[in-house]
């Protein structure tokens, strides 16, 4: 309270510049307009006309600015600006209609240095007197309009980051859960099947989900990370799968660097495997691949189900969102008779466009998963 007490009593910098620059005019003017041809050879006109007339100025000066702080306090906000500039207006008025009738006729009361007054002048100052506080209040204004409009701007864009950001983090959230769920579904069906499979299974889930849990805590990830865990991930279906699976590898070593959202290639290697047919005889190829114009493509062969899992399309959704969100147009899902490809953007990381998101280093060659 205290300090916003200072700030309302405190002229800012653009104020006491106007000041500066139009009350040493004002003075000398209406020292013209009383005095005429005794401005210049009277000297008692610049040792005592001179300084009354500047500190009845700046007394007003300072009136208005503590009249229009206080508005700004009472009614701060940018859609009250009307009544505030209406009310602004009412007070500078008043306030300058007061100081001039003070001076000319002030002075005239008690002959201030044998002044008398004369009506034409008076209303000739007062005119100027009132466009010269109307232009500064206006350029007061303005100013405070501008400041207000952009700190207005500034916390709409920090809340819209906010709410990204918890966007962002639980679309990172549902990773966890649906990746958990199908492997522990796999793990149930091979327990009765082939206890020793199970294991080597439930072995290889542990170093996965650790590798998967450390890279969830980024928004994005490099190509090159991605990569590595899609190897640990598919070493995990090939567990459980055998030779019904297979990924084929064609990346240009140059998008390495690029980014796309952490786990993405996870996620459609997993709705791969769970919306087609694996078998030995029909294997499902899975290819991922790099394209000009950074792309990355996840594509695999078509051989759908007979019956179909239930899906709520979580990872497609989840991916598509995470690079609305990032502000990355080009995500496309591409389907004919024979093949179902995704295609993602890869990000240079300088285009990224909100700085909560950050990426993930790639994990260094001798770190085990």
């Amino acid at each position: 309270m205290d300090t916003q007490r200072v700030t309302w009593l405190k002229p800012n910098r653009s104020e006491w510049l106007s000041f500066l620059i139009a009350m040493p005019f004002l003075s000398i003017l209406l020292n013209n307009l009383l005095y005429n041809i005794r401005m210049f050879t009277d000297r008692d006109v610049w040792f005592f006309g001179l300084p009354a007339v500047f500190l009845i100025g700046w007394a007003t000066w300072y009136v208005q600015i503590l009249v229009m702080h206080g508005l700004r306090v009472r009614l701060p906000h940018v859609a009250q600006t009307s009544r505030r500039l209406m009310l602004l207006a009412v007070a500078h008025i008043s306030l300058i209609i007061a100081s001039y009738t003070l001076i000319f006729y002030g002075f005239d009361a008690i002959r201030f240095l044998g002044y008398r007054l004369e009506p034409d002048k008076y209303r000739f100052a007062l005119l100027i007197g009132l466009a010269v506080a109307m232009l500064a209040t206006a350029l007061w204004e303005a100013d405070y309009f501008f400041v207000k409009l952009k700190t207005s701007l500034d916390e709409k864009k920090r809340l819209q980051q906010l709410t990204m950001q918890q966007e962002f983090n639980t679309l990172k959230s549902q990773v966890n859960p649906h990746f958990l769920f199908n492997c522990f579904n796999t793990l149930s069906s091979l327990i009765s099947e082939d206890q020793r499979q199970a294991e080597a299974f439930l072995n290889e889930l542990s170093q996965v989900y650790r590798y998967l849990l450390r890279n969830n805590q980024d928004g994005l990830s490099t190509v090159k990370t991605e990569m590595k865990f899609i190897e640990s991930y598919f070493r995990l279906l090939q567990t459980r799968h055998g030779d019904s699976i297979q990924l084929r590898v064609d990346l240009d070593r140059k998008y390495e660097p690029y980014l796309l959202p952490s786990l993405s290639l996870q996620l459609l290697v997993e709705n791969a495997v769970k919306h087609n047919i694996l078998s030995r005889e029909q294997p499902l190829v899975i290819d991922i691949f790099s394209t000009a114009g950074n792309k990355l493509v996840v594509s695999n062969n078509l051989q759908r189900r007979n019956a179909q899992p239930f899906s709520n399309k979580i990872g497609l959704k989840n991916i598509e969102h995470k690079y609305t969100l990032l502000g990355q147009p080009g995500f496309h899902i591409l389907q004919d008779e024979k093949n179902f490809c995704v295609v993602l953007p890869l990000i240079w990381s300088k285009n990224v466009k909100s700085n909560f998101i950050t990426p993930a280093t790639a994990t260094p060659q001798n770190e085990s998963l």
